[in-house]
C-alpha cells in the first residue's frame, strides 16, 4: 500500500489498498433514455450502443468498450405513458489518460487538479446530455447526470447546509462535522477471509479501510440492494454494506473525496466493484447509543416502577393490618 497522504491524490491517480485491492478513478454517469418522435417502436439496446459509443468517440476522441456501456430498457413499456423514459443505463469512463494534458499531471497543486477535472467533466455531461440519436428512422432523447455518490462538492454543500440549519443526528453546532462514511454494494468476497468464509470479516474490513483513516467505528453486514441505479435481481450475499466512523472530521473528509468517482479493484482481476458511497445523515452509531441508553431507562423505569410499586403495597398491607389491629382493640 502506499505511504502517501489522500489530499495528495490527484482525480486520476489510483491508490493502493490492502489485500490486492485498489481504488481505480473513472468517469461514471446515469443516462435516460426518452423516445423524441410519436414512434411506439421498441428501443433496440444494442444498436442505441453502438450509436453513442460511435458519436462519443467521433465528438470527443475517446473510445468506450462495449462492457463500459449498459443499456437496459424498461420491463412495462406497453403500459408507460409517451413522456416517459424507455430505459436507462450506466456509462464509465476508466481510461482517464487522456486527461493528462488537461489537468496537468506535472502540476503539484492538487486542488487545482481537482477543479481542471470537475469542469472538463461538466463540459461532457453538458454536450452528452439532451442529444438524439436517430435508431434507423426512430430518434430518442439522452438525459445524462452524474450520480450523488460521484458529486463530493455536492455533498459537502449538503452538510455545510445541514450543519448551518440542523437535522436530525445532527445538532446546530459549528463542532458537529459529519464523521461517517456509507459504503454500499462492495463484494462480501474482498472483505472475508481467506478460506474461511464468504462472509465479510470485521478485521480484514478493517485492515483495508483503515487505509483511508483513523477509525472510531466500523459496521459490516450483508448488502442485498446495490442503489436505486441498480436493476435487475440481485442475489442475496454477495455484496456488503460498510459503515465507517472516522476519528476526525479531517479522516472523514479526505476518505469520502477519494472514494467518490473510484471503483474498487482486485488484483489479478478484471472485475470492478462500482460501489454507492455516501455520508451518513442520519447519525448511524449515534441512533445505536442512543437506542441502547434509550433501553437503558426504559428497564431502569421500569425497575423503579416495580420497587414503587412494591413500597406502595408494602405500605397498604401494613396500613391495613394497623388498622385492622387497632379496631380489634379499640375500647
Amino acid at each position: 500500500m502506499s505511504n502517501r497522504t489522500l489530499n495528495t491524490l490527484r482525480p486520476t491517480e489510483t491508490l493502493e489498498l490492502e489485500s490486492g485491492l485498489s481504488l481505480i478513478p473513472r468517469i461514471k454517469l446515469l443516462l435516460t433514455i426518452y423516445r423524441a418522435d410519436k414512434s411506439v417502436s421498441p428501443i433496440d439496446e444494442w444498436k442505441f450502443k453502438r450509436s453513442l459509443i460511435e458519436y462519443i468517440k467521433s465528438s470527443f476522441s475517446i473510445t468506450i468498450p462495449e462492457e463500459d456501456l449498459e443499456i437496459r430498457k424498461f420491463k412495462d413499456l406497453n403500459k408507460r405513458k409517451r413522456e416517459e423514459p424507455v430505459a436507462r443505463g450506466r456509462l464509465f469512463v476508466h481510461e482517464l489518460g487522456f486527461l493528462a494534458k488537461v489537468i496537468d499531471e506535472t502540476e503539484y497543486d492538487v486542488e487545482k487538479a481537482d477543479k481542471k477535472f470537475l469542469e472538463w467533466r461538466r463540459v461532457f455531461v453538458e454536450n452528452l446530455n439532451g442529444i438524439e440519436l436517430n435508431l434507423e428512422g426512430i430518434k430518442f432523447k439522452l438525459n445524462v447526470a452524474v450520480p450523488v455518490g460521484d458529486d463530493f462538492e455536492g455533498m459537502k454543500k449538503e452538510w455545510e447546509e445541514i450543519n448551518a440549519f440542523g437535522a436530525r443526528g445532527y445538532q446546530r453546532s459549528g463542532r458537529m462535522q459529519p464523521d461517517t462514511v456509507v459504503l454500499k454494494g462492495m463484494p462480501s468476497r474482498w472483505f472475508a477471509e481467506t478460506r474461511v468464509s464468504s462472509k465479510p470479516s470485521m478485521l480484514v474490513t478493517h485492515t483495508i479501510i483503515s487505509a483511508l483513516g483513523k477509525i472510531r467505528n466500523l459496521h459490516v453486514a450483508e448488502d442485498n440492494g446495490i442503489g436505486n441505479d441498480a436493476d435487475g435481481d440481485i442475489i442475496s450475499g454477495l455484496h456488503c454494506k460498510i459503515v465507517v466512523r472516522f476519528e476526525k472530521h479531517k479522516d472523514f473528509f479526505d476518505a469520502l473525496k477519494v472514494l467518490c468517482g473510484r471503483s474498487l479493484q482486485k488484483q489479478g482481476s478484471r472485475l470492478r466493484a462500482d460501489y454507492d458511497v455516501t455520508w451518513d445523515k442520519d447519525g448511524f452509531f449515534r441512533d445505536a447509543r442512543h437506542q441502547i441508553e434509550e433501553r437503558k431507562r426504559i428497564l431502569g423505569r421500569e425497575v423503579e416502577e416495580r420497587d414503587e410499586g412494591h413500597r406502595q403495597n408494602s405500605r397498604v398491607s401494613q396500613f391495613s393490618s394497623e388498622e385492622g389491629w387497632r379496631r380489634r382493640f379499640k375500647v
